[in-house]
This record gives structure tokens, C-alpha cells and sequence, in this order.
């Protein structure tokens, strides 16, 4: 399997009638909604090629602020602060002003790994524990004697399965629960009174582009930041510093400004549809839709076996041997329906598709479609 294009698949084309009107279908960077475009064009000079530190791109940070906090119902006294470098960036940060000595990770796939492998690596974290699963599942996340930080990941992009966001039962009340949203956050419940760190990077289900970080804080973890500001940190990963400069409405150093603007395009958006709520009961919508086709087809088959971990918003889906999913997805990009291969370290046959709240679910409806023309042409 895995076999290169041939010359038959490459010129296979899809009835024009079956393709989605919008055939992005990416985990991260993900689609970005063309109103969102048009208006970050439309602000002409006013906005780009500014000065971070004037007023005109201050309150679009505040308006990012604003938004993000009403959208996850922040209760007062949370913070959502942000920086530069990304969620990856943000395991680091996290190392130097949230942890104290010992963490504990949920470790399920890639992404989830890479932040207990940070910490791993951090000379003045002394103790990192995991509770781990197989790909296509999530472990319980059990207490630790001694964690003070335990890390948690809504929504593991490399694999499709989502963990409930929730503090392990007997854990110390002093220990901080640290969530990866970064795929999640806009497309998942979750409840501020479960997590202390809620932390993202904008360019999968709030539809921006990559290189920024926001975390909500809860009243303990900005305790924990004053608590450890004694030990040396690099300035661009010190969350003092990113807290001093979050709450006046700005960055420590220069960020992207059209990330920005895009990411509160979408928030606000978000938010005009009827908020959380409804994002989340949109990105059912459209997971649904890859699911129930996935149950039905005799080639398909959802990843991730327990319904109750499946991902509403990253759907991953195993094809039978006779389906090539290399040539399966390069046949659809040929037709305009874009990055539905699976996630590379994965090494499975298989399709990986975003529903995030910017994908239609008519788009996805065309999908199944189009998978269904496309596999009957290639199957062996």
C-alpha cells in the first residue's frame, strides 16, 4: 500500500456537483473563513504596518482578550493572557512559571507527549510522571502524591480522540490542571471551573494562523506565576512579563498582527452564532456526519473505536488495505478538496479530517460524497 499516483488516479475527476463549495479540510493551519479575509483587507492602512504599541492594534487585542474570555465564560478574577511562539512555546513557559517540581501528563499521542518531553528535559523540574494509552484512546489521568501540575490535553490532533477536561479526583488542592486546547478551544465545551491553565494557539478551531499563544488563567495559577518568580526564566518565556504586557492590551514583543485580527474575526463570530453552544453543537453536526459513513462503509472504519472519545472537531477514519489513502487523498486534492491525510507519525491508512466551526457541515456532507465517488474508482 501507500503506492505513489498513478497516471488512472490522477485523472480521475470529481462530478462538480459532489465537491464542497469550501474543499479545506486541514487539522492546523485550518480553514480560515474568507469574511475573515476580507475584512482584515478592508481595514486598508489602518491596521497592518502599524505600531503594536498605538491604540489601533491595542484594542483589537483587547477585543481578542474580551472575546476569548466570554467565549470559554471565564468567571472574574481569570486572566487570558498571551505571547509570542505558540502553544509549543507555551510547554516551556509552563516549565518556568507554573510548575514547581513535579508534573503529571496524560499522554495519548504526539502532541500530548511533547509537552511531558519539555518538562523531561528541564533541569529544575525534578519529577515528571505520565499515565499513557495507545493511540486511538486516552488514559485516566489518576492523582499523584507530590504533583503539583497535572497536564491534561483536550484534544489530541494526531490521533482524533478528546479526554474530558476535568481535575482528577483526589489530587492535591493546591495542584494546577493544565489543559492543551489548541485544536479544542472554540469547538469543545468545557467548564473554567475544571482547569487553571486553558492554553491555545490560534490556527485550528479558531481559524487563525499559527506563531501566537493565549492562555486563561485562573486566580491560582497567576498566584503560581508571582510564586515562582524567583527562578530565572528567558524574557520571551516569562509569563510576568507576558501577564504585565497582557493586561495593557499587548505583547512583549512584536506579534503577527493579521493572527490577531483573524483570531477575533473568528471568536466574535463565534460568539454572534450563539457562542460555545453553538460551536460545539456544529462541530457534532459535521463529525456526525464522518462518523455515521464511516459505521457504514464496508472499506471505512472510525479510528478511534469508544464514541465517547471520538473528536467533534479532528475526525480520524482507517480504510481497508484494498483503499490507498495516499492515493485516496491526493486524488481529492487534485479536485480542490484539500489535506485529509492522516498525521504522518501515525503511519496509518488513513484520512484525517478537520470539522472545526469554520467548516460547514453541508461541506462535509460533499465530502462523503466525494470519498464515496473517489473509492469506488480506486479500490482494489
Amino acid at each position: 500500500m501507500f503506492r505513489a499516483m498513478t497516471d488512472q488516479t490522477a485523472d480521475i475527476r470529481i462530478p462538480l456537483e459532489l465537491l464542497p463549495a469550501d474543499g479545506r479540510f486541514g487539522s492546523g493551519p485550518s480553514k480560515v473563513r474568507v469574511e475573515s479575509l476580507r475584512a482584515l483587507a478592508e481595514t486598508g492602512t489602518s491596521y497592518m504596518g502599524t505600531s503594536h504599541r498605538q491604540k489601533t492594534v491595542k484594542d483589537v487585542v483587547a477585543r481578542a482578550r474580551r472575546g476569548m474570555a466570554e467565549l470559554l465564560g471565564l468567571p472574574d478574577g481569570y486572566e487570558v493572557l498571551l505571547g509570542n511562539g505558540g502553544a509549543t512555546a507555551f510547554w516551556d513557559i509552563a516549565g518556568f512559571r507554573l510548575v514547581r517540581d513535579h508534573s503529571h501528563h496524560a499522554v495519548f499521542g504526539e502532541f500530548s507527549s511533547k509537552f511531558a518531553q519539555a518538562l523531561e528535559q528541564a533541569p529544575h523540574i525534578a519529577t515528571v510522571t505520565t499515565d499513557e494509552s495507545a493511540p486511538g484512546t486516552h488514559p485516566v489521568l489518576t492523582a499523584q502524591a507530590g504533583a503539583d501540575a497535572y497536564a491534561l490535553t483536550q484534544n489530541e490532533t494526531s490521533t482524533g480522540v478528546c479526554m474530558p477536561v476535568a481535575r482528577p479526583a483526589g489530587a492535591d488542592p493546591d495542584a494546577l490542571v493544565l489543559v492543551d486546547a489548541t485544536s479544542g478551544a472554540g469547538g469543545m465545551h468545557v467548564d473554567p471551573a475544571e482547569f487553571d491553565v486553558y492554553y491555545l494557539s490560534p490556527q485550528k478551531a479558531l481559524a487563525s494562523d499559527g506563531g501566537l499563544w493565549l492562555a486563561a488563567c485562573s486566580p491560582r495559577a497567576l498566584e503560581r506565576i508571582d510564586d515562582l518568580a524567583d527562578r530565572w526564566c528567558p524574557a520571551s518565556l516569562d509569563l510576568l512579563i507576558a501577564r504585565d504586557n497582557s493586561v495593557k492590551d499587548q505583547t512583549y514583543n512584536t506579534p503577527a498582527l493579521a493572527t490577531i485580527f483573524l483570531l477575533v474575526e473568528q471568536v466574535e463570530w463565534i460568539l454572534g452564532q450563539g457562542g460555545l453552544q453553538w460551536a460545539a453543537a456544529r462541530t457534532g453536526e459535521s463529525s456526525g456526519v464522518l462518523y455515521d459513513w464511516a459505521d457504514a462503509h464496508d472499506l471505512a472504519t472510525p479510528f478511534v473505536a469508544d464514541p465517547a472519545m471520538r473528536s467533534p472537531v479532528v475526525v480520524t477514519i482507517d480504510l481497508d488495505e484494498r483503499v490507498d489513502a495516499t492515493a485516496l487523498c491526493a486524488v481529492l486534492r487534485a479536485n480542490g478538496v484539500v489535506d485529509t491525510d492522516a498525521y504522518r507519525k501515525l503511519g496509518r491508512n488513513q484520512i484525517r479530517v478537520a470539522t472545526f466551526p469554520a467548516v460547514t457541515p453541508d461541506d462535509v456532507r460533499h465530502l462523503t460524497a466525494c470519498l464515496d465517488y473517489v473509492i469506488e474508482q480506486i479500490a482494489e
